[in-house]
């Protein structure tokens, strides 16, 4: 079912940005998804648009940071754009168009950090489109690792780090000047790791990613 796009408004500082339905809200933790990847080892599908449940992963993972607790929720789409537009619903969420998406996720966190900036959001909860395992469970954990704008926080399982990780607003800078290729914020993280309040998620989530045609067999 195609979203209802009720507002064409585009903040002046972000270009690209496309609100949804955003609601009123007095936001500290912001979810940020990153959802722009074109899925290169699958043959050039789009991640936001493999299905899982019956839906598109955008939206499980755009729901898991809604119910988790994140607002505004941010999500970059780049690969299949478009498509995500017409048959996504993702009330609530503003999207934010990455035309440099092809460089790698570095491009896709530089674009959604920029969008956050003017929100008032006090630190970002980044998510990857292509881990369905993560849900609501796990955003509000490590949502709830945030003390102050200079927070730093991942979840962990099995004692490695992933996903969700959370950047107080104070960091926003550092972590897009280091973000490069398809690192992300890896380099960044590498260099503050002390700084960073781990959250063990083993529990209430599973950290697996959808990279290849075998590990589409963990969508349902």
């Amino acid at each position: 079912m195609p979203m209802d796009h009720t507002s064409q408004d585009t903040p002046q500082d972000s270009p690209h940005v496309t609100p949804q339905d955003t609601p009123h809200v007095t936001p500290q933790v912001a979810g940020l998804l990153l959802a722009a990847g074109g899925g290169r080892r699958l043959g050039g599908r789009p991640k936001a648009l493999l299905v899982h449940r019956g839906r598109p992963l955008v939206e499980h993972a755009a729901r898991a940071l809604r119910e988790g607790g994140c607002a505004p929720v941010h999500i970059v789409l780049g690969a299949g754009a478009e498509a995500v537009r017409a048959d996504a619903e993702l009330p609530g969420c503003v999207l934010v168009d990455n035309p440099d998406w092809a460089e790698g996720m570095g491009s896709s966190l530089r674009a959604g950090l920029a969008s956050l900036a003017g929100t008032g959001a006090r630190a970002a909860l980044v998510m990857l489109v292509d881990q369905p395992g993560i849900g609501a469970a796990a955003v509000a954990r490590v949502s709830a690792a945030y003390r102050s704008p200079s927070s730093l926080a991942a979840a962990v399982y099995g004692g490695r780090r992933g996903h969700p990780v959370l950047f107080g607003a104070e960091r926003w800078a550092g972590v897009a000047a280091s973000a490069a290729g398809d690192r992300g914020a890896r380099d960044y993280l590498k260099a503050h790791q002390s700084a960073i309040a781990l959250v063990d998620c083993s529990d209430v989530a599973r950290a697996d990613d959808i990279d290849t045609p075998e590990d589409l067999k963990r969508l349902e």
